[in-house]
């Protein structure tokens, strides 16, 4: 079920809809701008980033649907109810149900960072279902060797034992000051949208709305032949943007990218779609999603 209810927020002179959606026994939240009749995009947001990710850069792709998803344990959607650790693949099938609570049999997908690595995962799983592939400075994970799912287990296991609440903060200005002098730099607006949707208050002032166990290592990571996999049965056009001081750039991953992807190297940082690059890259995406 989905339901829909105004939005308060006071980012974008297009203020987008605010969804409920049920899925998979949880409740999802999201954020819709656009026309319900046009293209459907489905937009996930990075690594303890949330739907807010989305809010400067969604107004601009007028002529799509674009419903930004707050993806499990992120914003306003339940935490899994559950004492293990955030893997990625259970995001693929809760992005296919709430797919479907939407009634979409085809969509497009947005994907940034963590949501761009899910996105691409999407794709390659179900790929007769997504009509385009958009990542913003994310593609897939860092693969692993095989001799090393072990030692990953092990972590995993030992930091979900170890799990601690997170802090409290006083004022809110607190952090968003944390997030713009964190790893990705976020200019104060940007910082503001991912804080005000990200903090839930508590006795003695804030704290962030995040599961703690999203900070947790993954029980099991993906090698490079399960990647290649994944990515050799997507059939959905491909555009992936790349940030000039991004995460990859950063990591200095290497992409094995098939050649009939489109890349394009841009200005900026890893959150580069909610700084002033946000039309541009819309502009980028409006030509990619039309085609």
């Amino acid at each position: 079920m989905t339901t829909t209810t105004p939005d308060t927020q006071p980012h974008t002179a297009t203020q987008p809809n605010q969804l409920s959606i049920s899925a998979q026994g949880m409740t999802f939240a999201a954020q819709a701008w656009g026309d319900p009749l046009n293209p459907p995009v489905l937009a996930l947001h990075g690594w303890l980033d949330n739907s807010a990710s989305f809010y400067r850069l969604a107004p601009f792709l007028s002529d799509h649907y674009v419903v930004a998803l707050d993806t499990a344990g992120h914003g306003f959607s339940d935490h899994r109810q559950h004492q293990g650790p955030y893997n990625i693949w259970q995001d693929v099938g809760e992005v296919f149900a709430i797919a479907d609570e939407l009634g979409w049999e085809r969509f497009a997908l947005l994907g940034h960072s963590r949501g761009a690595i899910i996105s691409t995962l999407c794709a390659g799983t179900f790929p007769e279902r997504i009509t385009h592939l958009g990542l913003l400075d994310g593609f897939m994970p860092q693969p692993i060797a095989l001799e090393k799912a072990p030692e990953q287990l092990a972590q995993s296991i030992i930091e979900n034992q170890q799990v601690k609440a997170h802090g409290v903060y006083k004022e809110r200005k607190l952090m968003e000051r944390a997030r713009m002098i964190g790893l990705w730099a976020l200019s104060p607006e940007a910082a503001s949208a991912l804080v005000e949707r990200g903090v839930q208050e508590v006795e003695g002032g804030y704290c962030w709305r995040s599961d703690p166990r999203l900070s947790t290592a993954s029980a099991l990571k993906l090698s490079t032949e399960q990647i290649a996999a994944f990515v050799g049965r997507v059939q959905a056009p491909a555009k992936l943007l790349l940030a000039e001081k991004g995460l990859l750039t950063r990591f200095a991953q290497v992409l094995s990218v098939p050649e009939n992807w489109s890349i394009e190297n841009l200005p900026g940082n890893h959150h580069f779609h909610m700084e002033e690059q946000a039309e541009d890259i819309a502009g980028i995406l409006n030509r990619f999603l039309g085609c």
